[in-house]
């Protein structure tokens, strides 16, 4: 191997070095799938990234725009794998954002009780048996 092919590393292994995604099979089905963007272009798993490529990840409804700055071959603690990436502040701001429009959302919605009580089962009948 030469210098610069040990300055690279699968995007898929990197992924899940850095913690996007919880197996590699689950970072490859995400490449596969269209999720992940390198340097604005679409590759597959086995692509290498290097240092300083740009990484494009949805997960979910949320889509994060990072820089790689550092290549790891193993899984470490989230401190250190949030040491190989640097998140843009646009990509920050979005996420943020969609993340407040989300809990707004959810707490606007009417929360439902579960199972109807005895009580509003009887009322449930007779309201239907009228009808």
């Amino acid at each position: 191997m030469t210098a610069s092919e040990t300055e690279k590393i699968r995007l898929d292994k990197w992924l899940w070095a850095a913690r996007f995604f919880k197996t590699r099979s689950l970072a490859v089905e995400a490449v596969n799938g269209g999720k992940v963007h390198l340097n604005g272009r679409r590759v597959k798993p086995s692509q290498r990234v290097a240092i300083g490529d740009h990484l494009t990840i949805r997960r979910g409804q949320f889509e994060y725009e990072i820089t790689i700055e550092g290549l790891s071959q193993q899984r470490r603690p989230a401190p250190e794998a949030s040491l190989l990436y640097q998140e843009s502040e646009k990509s920050k701001a979005k996420r943020q954002t969609l993340a407040m429009q989300l809990r707004e959302e959810r707490e606007q919605r009417p929360t439902t009780r579960g199972r109807p009580s005895k009580r509003d089962r009887r009322q449930i009948i007779r309201f239907t048996r009228k009808s």
